[in-house]
């Protein structure tokens, strides 16, 4: 069985710098996971590298497509390294059209970002459909989805949630770093392709096992 999985660049590249600790039990439960005859497409987030990137551009004027590019590249450098350190299980090149199938042998192929306009989560929807997977699995560094900003005081946690009742939540548009549990306009791709999206923390990796394996776990599930 095939998942796509949209590994959040702030799990990879969290403002500390890159998450050497967790890259290595990520990619140590999904070596076990191939050998039960799983795949999986693993899409990468920006996470801070990105965000320092758009910062210093917007600060030096440059233009709101070009930021946008300077993440996509950060999203792709990120995918690079994980397929590095998956050496021969990974299929050999990033994916960057996701449109495109690709029949790859190997049982991980990597992702980054696609175009302006466009996050990794759109890129993880995309994946999805193209691949004939219903769901896609997001893995961030929050627990639940939040009715606000989960720092201020009185938010409060979501389990289930419809597509609807998210876009209320995040609104529709996104732009270049957006910080936000679900891109708005990925949400209303998986909206009109009926896609369930399920949000977790990557870093409790088993609870990500018990959320594949449609065991109890902690996180928010989105569908209609």
């Amino acid at each position: 069985m095939l998942y796509v999985l949209s590994v959040g660049g702030s799990l990879i590249y969290p403002p500390e710098g890159i998450d050497i600790k967790f890259i290595n039990s990520f990619a140590d439960y999904i070596k076990k996971e191939i050998n039960l005859d799983k795949r999986f497409i693993l899409v990468s987030g920006g996470g801070q590298g990105a965000r320092d990137y758009i910062k210093a551009a917007e600060s030096l004027k440059i233009n709101k497509e070009y930021q946008d590019h300077l993440g996509i590249n950060a999203t792709r450098q990120n995918a690079s390294l994980l397929k590095a350190y998956f050496k021969e299980l990974a299929y050999k090149k990033i994916i960057t059209e996701p449109k495109e199938k690709i029949n790859f042998k190997q049982k991980i192929a990597l992702a980054g970002g696609w175009k302006p306009g466009r996050s990794t989560d759109y890129v993880s929807v995309l994946l999805a459909k193209t691949y004939g997977a219903d769901t896609v699995v997001n893995l961030s560094n929050i627990d639940y989805v939040y009715d606000k900003d989960p720092r201020l005081k009185g938010a409060k946690k979501l389990k289930n949630l419809t597509w609807s009742d998210f876009r209320d939540i995040v609104g529709n548009e996104w732009t270049p770093g957006k910080n936000a549990p679900f891109d708005p306009v990925a949400a209303r791709l998986a909206m009109n392709s009926k896609i369930k999206v399920y949000i977790l923390n990557g870093k409790k990796i088993n609870n990500l096992k018990n959320c594949l394996d449609k065991k109890d776990f902690i996180g928010t599930t989105i569908k209609d």
